[in-house]
């Protein structure tokens, strides 16, 4: 079906891409059924933008899914992680508007995801990052990513984060592909553990973005928050399960109704709900259903799921959210990572400019700044799809926009 412009178009966070060479060494590390599916989809820009047409989706944001670039060697990972990282950038500078990129790090090598996530977000101006549920058994709560997470911190970065195999995944599987019940457990293993561990609460200014309506989530939210207090005897309000949830984002891919966006809804509201396919490793006949189920289903009282989903993931990936750093007041204050790159050519660029405006106390003395005096920028834009929407969101930390 083709998609009007008075249609509401979407922006898909959860879509994935591949590349010939990430494949052959993903086979060479064992990878020729990955997360015990039968093989590999195969992927190009050509294609998936024709599906997207027909999907009605404006832009969809790119990753690539498990098992990720860390097959064992750390060298290796490096290498394999900026090849796939620049060929994601590199589509998404080809089609300006249609492919954002989420970028990998190849962990559980900190000092290598370090210097990865310098590169993507300053150099090839990555949307955010992606990574895994566990890589190599270690889970997200894992003190030896607090480097990292300082670093996102600071950045205020957007991580969407993939369901991959548990570890021991073939002798609990059954024999079974593990996207099918592991994946939704995996997710809702690795936010438990961001919970007690205390990295949501440490760490405030990341994105964090989850899949598949939070997995299990929303049946056990109750029973997390149960043990905390009854259990450990934590009173802490602040580490409450409900509040920490309520701060993530999550993503609506795989069976979206008749059950699943129903219970996330009753769990976490409808404020942080985002659209996504995961095609390419769900096919185009299963984004087709998928989508046919969002449609079909009953809507938001005086709005629609892909209206409510784009204007979410138009909050998340707003201009305006600046990376936290020494101000100098007689240089230029870089912002970096967080506009949405593959979103900011859908409008002549004469048309609007954003400011970026902030008061800053240093060493006692107060300072104003605003972009306006440096390198006025243009504003982030998701196109014609979003434009009618873009203008009701509001943010307390976005621009101040001025028509020139």
């Amino acid at each position: 079906m083709g998609v009007t412009h008075t249609d509401q178009q979407l922006i898909d966070v959860h879509a994935h891409f591949l590349t010939d060479a990430y494949v052959l060494a993903a086979r060479a590390a064992g990878h020729v059924h990955p997360d015990g599916m039968v093989g590999w989809p195969s992927w190009s820009a050509d294609e998936h933008l024709r599906l997207m047409d027909r999907w009605g989706v404006a832009t969809a944001m790119l990753s690539i899914s498990s098992p990720g670039t860390h097959f064992g060697d750390d060298a290796a990972a490096r290498r394999l992680t900026r090849e796939v990282n620049e060929a994601g950038a590199a589509i998404s500078r080809a089609n300006p508007g249609r492919f954002g990129h989420f970028a990998s790090l190849p962990l559980p090598d900190v000092p290598g995801a370090l210097d990865e996530l310098g590169y993507v977000l300053d150099e090839l101006d990555s949307d955010g990052i992606t990574i895994e549920t566990n890589s190599a058994g270690r889970y997200l709560g894992d003190d030896r990513y607090e480097p990292l997470y300082r670093e996102l911190n600071r950045r205020r970065a957007t991580v969407f984060v993939h369901p991959t195999s548990p570890p021991c995944a073939e002798a609990i599987a059954l024999g079974r592909p593990r996207p099918m019940l592991e994946f939704i457990f995996e997710t809702t293993r690795a936010v438990s553990d961001l919970v007690f561990t205390g990295t949501l609460v440490r760490y405030p200014d990341i994105e964090w973005v989850f899949t598949h309506g939070g997995g299990a989530l929303p049946l056990l939210a109750d029973r997390m928050e149960l043990f905390r207090t009854v259990f450990t005897g934590e009173d802490d309000p602040d580490g409450a399960v409900p509040h920490q949830l309520k701060r993530l984002w999550f993503d609506i891919a795989g069976t979206p109704f008749p059950h699943q966006v129903p219970a996330a809804v009753a769990a976490f509201g409808t404020g942080r709900l985002l659209y996504g396919s995961d095609y390419c490793w769900t096919p185009a006949h299963g984004v087709d259903a998928q989508l046919a189920s969002i449609d079909q289903a009953r809507q938001p009282a005086n709005d629609s799921w892909r209206a409510l989903t784009t204007r979410n993931a138009t909050r998340l990936l707003r201009p305006g959210r600046e990376v936290q750093q020494p101000f100098t007041p007689t240089g230029r204050n870089r912002r970096r990572g967080t506009p949405c790159s593959a979103l900011r050519s859908c409008v002549p660029p004469f048309a609007v400019y954003a400011y970026y405006h902030s008061i800053i106390t240093l060493e006692g003395q107060t300072y104003e700044y605003c972009s306006a005096n440096h390198e006025p920028r243009p504003r982030s834009r998701f196109g014609a799809a979003v434009a009618a929407v873009e203008g009701s969101v509001s943010s307390t930390d976005g621009p101040r926009h001025a028509a020139l």
